[in-house]
């Protein structure tokens, strides 16, 4: 098996549809983030039952994202494992093919990163004052073209990229702890004014409304 550390998955239909739930993103980023475990660990971390862990889980395991680990595992206990360590969505066509599951499945990480966010603002206080400075919550509006933005997400990832990633199976110095760098590339359309759609921003007779 390829170790998950060295390992992306491309998100075809099938494997979208898996994962177009908020518990099974969440249990898949743990099993990523601290190893395998099982399903009443990982229950307890996400504040769920233990059926529930195992009923995503095994869903999970069906479409190939996470596998049961035989070695820790046992007659009373069973372990799991992450396959792979990134997920990628770029399959620009899928998006028409399954929109509400594109759109469930943003909608389950972009849930995921709140939770990230909450719980670093929660434990700001007890935060050592070094690491507290380190916090970023920054929002800039740019005005870009599409070459622009697609550049701009392209250099960011390569900044990002150049730095230790986090993993169970790989070592860091004494004093690394974990630090989340969320990046959101969100283009903003104008509303149409008045007189592009009618009175009061109404779409006009002949504009498709969607």
């Amino acid at each position: 098996m390829t170790p998950p550390s060295e390992s992306v998955v491309v998100l075809d239909a099938k494997g979208l549809r898996a994962l177009a739930h908020p518990v099974r993103v969440q249990l898949v980023d743990l099993l990523r983030k601290h190893g395998p475990s099982t399903a009443t660990r990982l229950a307890e971390r996400l504040g769920v039952n233990s059926g529930t862990a195992s009923y995503h889980l095994r869903r999970l395991g069906a479409a190939g994202f996470v596998e049961e680990d035989v070695e820790r595992g046992n007659a009373r206990e069973r372990w799991w494992r992450s396959v792979h360590r990134t997920t990628r969505l770029n399959d620009v066509e899928l998006a028409d093919r399954e929109p509400e599951a594109v759109l469930a499945y943003m909608q389950s990480v972009a849930a995921l990163y709140n939770l990230r966010v909450q719980q670093a603002l929660n434990e700001m206080q007890t935060t050592p004052r070094e690491w507290r400075r380190v916090l970023d919550l920054s929002s800039q509006a740019l005005r870009l073209t599409l070459e622009e933005a697609q550049r701009l997400r392209e250099e960011m990832g390569a900044v990002v990229a150049r730095y230790r990633r986090d993993s169970p199976e790989e070592a860091a110095p004494d004093d690394a702890v974990r630090v989340y760098v969320i990046t959101e590339v969100l283009p903003e359309f104008d509303e149409p004014g008045p007189d592009a759609s009618g009175e009061d921003g109404v779409p006009g007779p002949d504009e498709g409304a969607s």
